[in-house]
């Protein structure tokens, strides 16, 4: 017998606890075409434009907005209602100049954070592996489905190479130019990205190397003083001595 394929079609009850979605209200929903984020962790544009910004009261309303290319994500206008957008993308509204960064939020998982004009022209990812290519040229493989190539002049002695997996790098969008780099290390900031401490923010007091990712533990503090624990697969790295990023009020300062 035949394997059967993945399905295009989402029914609300299956769909992420966090999408602001009535389950009682409609049997079926938006799912989130293939791209740079997994559909657990990412939200369809349409539902974005109607039920979280509120610029759209009918799905049919919230196409069209989109198709008519009134929402900006990471500095490109996107046209596919199904565009899936996630953790750290930055959404600008183009008729009325708002721009919003999405963030790890307590409770709700994801939230639309309001950032200015200066802040929306960069974005934030973590690196989840890297690879040599032909030439000896280094490829960080980022969260958002992204590969920055950094071009080596020795391949024998990589002096360019200082990137290493789970640290943050600062991109300018949409040209992707390399801005900083943060490692993975104590003492820099991070903000949890998962887990029962989605949302909070502290420094990295303490890092403890299990056999895989998932199995280690990193300690965190934060900005009253309180220590707690979460998994190394959770950390997303935003700064060093202070964040990149604006936060919401109370998270850091």
């Amino acid at each position: 017998m035949a394997r059967m394929g993945g399905r295009r079609h989402l029914k609300t009850y299956a769909a992420p606890a966090w999408w602001p979605i009535p389950v009682k209200e409609r049997v079926w929903t938006v799912k989130p075409r293939p791209g740079p984020h997994p559909i657990e962790r990412a939200i369809p544009l349409l539902i974005l434009v109607r039920d979280v910004l509120g610029y759209a009261k009918t799905a049919r309303e919230a196409r069209k907005i989109i198709a008519e290319g009134h929402i900006k994500v990471d500095g490109k206008i996107r046209r596919d209602y199904k565009f899936p957008v996630g953790l750290m993308d930055v959404i600008e509204i183009v008729d009325t100049g708002e721009t919003y960064r999405i963030i790890p939020y307590p409770v709700k998982f994801y939230t639309l954070h309001p950032i200015d004009k200066d802040e929306a022209g960069f974005k934030l990812c973590r690196i989840e592996n890297k690879t040599t290519v032909k030439g000896g040229h280094i490829q960080l493989n980022l969260h958002d489905g992204r590969n920055v190539l950094i071009r080596v002049k020795d391949p024998t002695n990589p002096e360019e190479d200082m990137y290493s997996t789970l640290g943050t790098v600062k991109l300018a969008i949409p040209k992707q130019e390399l801005l900083d780099y943060v490692p993975l290390e104590k003492g820099v900031i991070a903000i949890v990205s998962g887990g029962r401490n989605i949302g909070r923010v502290g420094r990295v007091v303490e890092i403890t190397k299990g056999i895989r990712r998932f199995r280690s533990i990193v300690t965190l503090e934060d900005v009253r003083g309180e220590k707690f624990q979460t998994s190394l697969d959770y950390i997303f790295v935003i700064g060093k001595e202070e964040p990149m990023i604006s936060l919401p009020e109370g998270a850091w300062k």
